[in-house]
């Protein structure tokens, strides 16, 4: 196991998707170092890249819904934190998107940000291939919406 090397593949993809369900830079960051811990507890064999990344979007998908089932998580508002200082901006869209539901958020950014197709991120959700297709086409009608009222054209 050389976590270094997982920690710099991985700890991007964590963040962002973290990010994306717990719409504030230090809930993510939190995730990105529970999520970690986890893994040095109990290192998994990663057949290949694939499964490695599978792995740690399974992970986080899982801790931020264990979050947001928690007691505390409903009853207490932390409010929203900007992103981290000095991260690189991912896409200026990314504050966009995290107006959307998170069913599209979660879709576009394992679609757009992680090149899955539509195939392995029916699989990996539990969705059919249609269902699928049908919400991201709806992501992105809404997303156009929105960036069409900031006064992007999307012609």
């Amino acid at each position: 196991m050389d976590i270094k090397n997982i920690f710099e593949r991985q700890h991007r993809r964590v963040y962002r998707l973290a990010y994306i369900y717990m719409k504030n830079a230090h809930d993510a960051e939190d995730a990105v170092q529970n999520i970690f811990i986890k893994y040095m507890a109990h290192p998994v064999e990663f057949r290949d890249e694939s499964h490695e990344n599978a792995w740690f979007i399974t992970v986080t998908r899982n801790y931020c819904k264990d979050i947001f089932r928690s007691f505390w998580r409903k009853n207490v508002d932390l409010g929203d934190i900007p992103e981290r200082a000095g991260e690189e901006n991912h896409d200026s869209i990314i504050e966009y998107i995290m107006e959307l539901p998170k069913k599209y958020r979660e879709l576009l950014f394992l679609y757009y940000y992680e090149e899955y197709k539509v195939k392995d991120i029916a699989k990996m959700l539990g969705r059919k291939e249609s269902t699928v297709q049908t919400q991201l086409f709806d992501a992105r009608r809404k997303l156009k919406e929105i960036l069409e009222k900031e006064g992007y054209n999307c012609g």
